[in-house]
This record gives structure tokens, sequence and C-alpha cells, in this order.
């Protein structure tokens, strides 16, 4: 995927794409409440998404349906999962992993069940 970066409010108005795989600007916008959202920001946001690459639409006479072209689980794998890797635990699983491991957040069972999965190549 070579999409940039989202802003937090970006990322909001995708969250809500992704749940409703499809929708037009007036049926979000009572979604955004705190703080609430006016049409033309959204409207802006939604552009930029499409500049973006994120987001495409259908259009219905003189309104548009907008709809995610990058899935969740592709920008949580690109960004999200990278910027805490990278950010937390200085670009290392091993650390990431160390860590779940000893706040007790990871089982040794379930640590053992990731080191087979990832010997079987799962």
């Amino acid at each position: 995927m070579e999409s940039e970066k989202l802003t937090n409010k970006e990322e909001e108005v995708m969250q809500v794409l992704w749940n409703m795989e499809a929708a037009f600007i007036k049926d979000m916008l009572p979604l955004f409440t705190e703080p609430k959202l006016h049409y033309n920001t959204l409207s802006t946001i939604i552009r930029n998404l499409e500049e973006k690459g994120y987001v495409a639409h259908r259009q219905f006479g003189n309104t548009y349906q907008y709809f995610p072209v990058v899935s969740k689980q592709d920008y949580q794998n690109n960004f999200v999962l990278n910027k805490v890797v990278g950010g937390y635990f200085n670009n290392s699983y091993r650390d990431l992993v160390a860590y779940f491991a000893k706040e007790e957040k990871i089982s040794p069972d379930e640590l053992r069940e990731i080191i087979t999965m990832i010997e079987k190549g799962e």
C-alpha cells in the first residue's frame, strides 16, 4: 500500500466508513458528536481521504456515496502496528512480545502456541 499516514480526524472518518462499508456524508454526520462535525468539514476530510487513495465514490445524481478502498487490516498492518513497534519498542517485535510476557498479558502457553505457529509458517 502506497497511501500516506492519516491524521487522527481522518482515522475517525475511516473507522466510520469501515464500519458502514459505504455511506453518504449526510448519513455519517450524526456519528460525529464529540466534537460535532459540520457537513463541509466532513466533506473536506472525505475529499482529502480520496486524494490520499483511501476512499473512492459512486455518483448518484449530484450526491456521492463514499466507500473505503484501503481495508482496515491493510491500514493496521502498514501504519498502526509499525508505529507502535517503532515508537515504543525500537522496531523490535521481540521487545514487543517480551513486554507482553513481562506484563503477564500473554501466558506461557499462548507464547508456545505463537512459536508453534511461526515454526509452521502460519
